[in-house]
């Protein structure tokens, strides 16, 4: 399963970390996504990373200030986030496929391996 880690409650324009860990199996050979929902709003895809060629994506929201990055030897990903909105606020979710198309599309409906999620509050 995948458990995500370090959500919280930061200013506007403040930094977070949150991290996703392997546990119980392995998800090197997955690639290794972020998605969030808000409160009242259809889940949404954040970034991802592809395990085999290293390409990132980012949403346009947050192209610029979130950055993902995968650490192999622990099987975890990381995702930083910078210059916090308000906006930003959501419950996020660590995802895992291994099909690109279906990580990086706009819901991830079709994903089958999730975490519980992470909260982050951006307070204005």
């Amino acid at each position: 399963q995948l458990v995500e880690s370090g959500g919280g409650l930061v200013q506007a324009g403040g930094s977070l970390r949150l991290s996703c860990a392997a546990s119980g199996r392995t998800f090197t050979t997955y690639h290794i996504g972020w998605f969030r929902q808000a409160s009242g709003k259809e889940r949404e895809f954040v970034a991802a990373i592809n395990w085999l060629s290293g390409t990132i994506r980012y949403a346009d929201s947050v192209k610029g200030r979130f950055i993902i990055s995968r650490v192999n030897t622990d099987d975890t990903v990381n995702l930083v986030m910078n210059s916090l909105k308000p906006e930003d606020t959501a419950r996020y979710y660590c995802a895992a496929s291994t099909y690109w198309g279906t990580l990086i599309s706009p819901t991830g409906s079709a994903i089958d391996h999730w975490g519980q999620g992470t909260q982050v509050t951006v307070s204005s």
